[in-house]
């Protein structure tokens, strides 16, 4: 599943990791993935911060439905298993 974020980044667990499957932050332009504690500077107004804060910041600017928040919201808590080990 993918959950837009804005037009540089998406929440996905389709990406090209060794680990596919895991809930990742995707930079579109470049396919770098981050997990939640992972540092990112999302955009040069917004510095730098953890992909967690980053996925809160974004997913305030779309209109999500259910299924997309819910998969927000398992990437900001760190669900078991989405971290980076």
């Amino acid at each position: 599943m993918t959950v837009n974020l804005s037009p540089t980044w998406r929440l996905s667990t389709d990406n090209a990791a060794p680990n596919s499957g895991r809930l990742v932050l995707v930079n579109r332009t470049t396919g770098e993935a981050f997990g939640p504690g992972d540092t990112v500077k999302p955009y040069p107004s917004y510095g730098f911060m953890s992909a967690r804060e980053a996925v809160r910041r974004l997913a305030r600017t779309q209109s999500l439905d259910e299924e997309e928040l819910a998969l927000v919201g398992r990437f900001i808590k760190g669900t078991k298993g989405d971290e980076r080990q």
